[in-house]
């Protein structure tokens, strides 16, 4: 009976998989060459490739199909059960804009007060879509936004396109498997895109790589992104649709950034070029909405700023799991948390609040001298219930005794950058406006003498230190405690178990 099921199961799967290929090939498939599309990088291939997609959304879907080619083109409209498949050879190029060649305009947007420019406008892009669903690009060819503008000034875009792919209110989206190369202000620009899918695409960027906002049950792995003149990936929840939305249900795992000179991440060749890149992975600037239920998982910094939740115009961060995460020559704050009060949004907007954050199993390698880890609230304003677990950072060290006495201003209304903060006071964690923090297994060291604190808590409560390790210079101390209360320390070999009421100006 056994051999009998079994040659019977092998053969329903063969029929199966017959039966779907079938069906597979007689999908209906629509190829831009046959729409008039010359494909040879010189003449304007954007009215064949338009045509390919209504005919193919007029049918009720399909796939438009992009073979091997250089296909120049401005603006494209996406339309609901369509794809795009780009094929190995093939190259969708962004045309510069001149005479005769002009991308859709800048439409006129909900509001352009709360957020950035480019934040506020959507058509002005080489792929655009708005109040789509069930779209997808796939394939393993090539976005190159050659002719793609990355600056904010309003003077300047009008007929220029500034992102490669700007979705708005769209829902059920896959991106996956394709390249883009010099993407412009944004490689992605995703507002309100919910149910979206985006796997296994490399960017090599001039400014931003994927810009996710206010949109809901998102996936992003398996991508490269090099971004050295912007970030990376980075989460927001903006007022572009001038209402806040929250940005949750959110997963990006193995994933890397970087800020190499641009180009030598597809190249192969890597160049660090001793500038000061940013390439990181962080949740702000803009912040209205709430980010709620993400998870980062198994990502690599390399050459590039460090990770950064920020929240500063009134939206609640929290409900957050940051996890396996590996970086090398990071160029300021290796962690950098922070709530502020910048308030940029409509008037009598809440303060924004930052709690329930779990980070762990990081490691930071030739990290910046400047700058230690900061986690900042502010003053009535306290960043609350944030974990640290298995943290490893190596610094590079050489702080001095002045530098142990700098005084870090309040930065209430401040951009949330961590140079703001100027050089640091303690080479390891900068702690300020914190109320019950638990830190467990960091240890901090430094590969040049640093006379600076390890740690320095100020106007924290509720602090519990567990297996903390921290390398001290004769004369330096490992924790410098200013209007602490309820602090403890217990099981690190360096110091003995200690419990703190209160402590203020305190060395330990």
């Amino acid at each position: 009976m056994k051999t009998i099921y079994r040659k019977l199961t092998a053969i329903f799967v063969l029929l199966f998989s017959v039966t779907h290929l079938a069906i597979a090939q007689t999908a209906p498939v629509y190829n831009v060459k046959k729409y008039g599309a010359k494909g040879d990088g010189k003449a304007l291939d954007t009215k064949a490739i338009d045509k390919a997609i209504n005919e193919a959304a007029a049918a009720g879907g399909g796939t438009v199909y992009f073979p091997a080619g250089d296909y120049l083109s401005v603006t494209i409209h996406l339309k609901s059960n369509v794809a795009l498949y780009i094929d190995q050879g093939a190259t969708i190029i962004a045309a510069t804009p001149g005479e005769g060649v002009q991308y859709d305009l800048p439409e006129k947007s909900e509001n352009d007060v709360y957020q950035d420019y480019g934040h506020s406008h959507f058509h002005n892009s080489l792929i655009v879509g708005e109040n789509l669903h069930d779209i997808s690009i796939m394939g393993p060819g090539r976005i190159w936004g050659k002719g793609l503008i990355k600056d904010d000034k309003k003077d300047v875009n009008n007929g220029a396109g500034n992102k490669t792919i700007s979705l708005k209110l769209c829902r059920n989206v896959i991106f996956k498997d394709f390249t883009i190369a010099h993407g412009g202000w944004f490689c992605f620009l995703l507002t309100a895109v919910d149910n979206t899918t985006i796997d296994n695409i490399k960017m090599d960027t001039n400014r931003d790589g994927i810009d996710l906002i206010s949109s809901k049950n998102v996936h992003i792995s398996n991508c490269s992104v090099n971004s050295p003149g912007d970030d990376g990936i980075v989460l927001k929840c903006d007022y572009a649709l001038n209402y806040p939305r929250a940005l949750e249900n959110v997963t990006i795992t193995n994933c890397g950034v970087s800020g190499y000179k641009e180009g030598t991440l597809l190249d192969g060749t890597y160049v660090k070029d001793g500038k000061s890149p940013t390439g990181r992975i962080k949740m702000g600037t803009e912040s209205n909405g709430g980010f709620k239920n993400i998870t980062i998982s198994n990502c690599t910094f390399d050459y590039c700023r460090g990770l950064c939740l920020e929240t500063v115009d009134g939206a609640a961060l929290e409900d957050i799991t940051i996890s396996n995460i590996t970086m090398r020559d990071i160029t300021n704050a290796p962690i950098f948390v922070r709530l502020g009060a910048r308030q940029r949004g409509p008037e009598g907007f809440p303060y924004s609040q930052l709690h329930r954050v779990i980070i762990s199993n990081l490691i930071a390698y030739n990290v910046t001298a400047k700058q230690a880890a900061i986690i900042s609230g502010i003053p009535d304003h306290d960043i609350e219930d944030l974990t640290l677990s298995n943290i490893r950072i190596y610094f590079k060290g050489g702080g001095t005794k002045e530098q142990a006495a700098n005084e870090v201003p309040a930065l209430i209304k401040s951009y949330p950058e961590p140079d703001q903060f100027g050089t640091t006071p303690a080479y390891g964690f900068f702690i300020r406006n914190v109320k019950d923090l638990k830190m467990s297994d960091v240890e901090v060291s430094y590969q040049k003498e640093d006379l600076r604190p390890a740690f320095v808590l100020d106007n924290v409560d509720g602090a519990d230190f567990e297996h903390v390790r921290a390398q001290k210079t004769d004369g330096a101390s490992i924790f410098m405690l200013n209007k602490v209360k309820n602090f403890k320390i217990f099981n690190s070999d360096q110091l003995p178990n200690t419990k703190l009421a209160e402590a203020d100006k305190k060395m330990l």
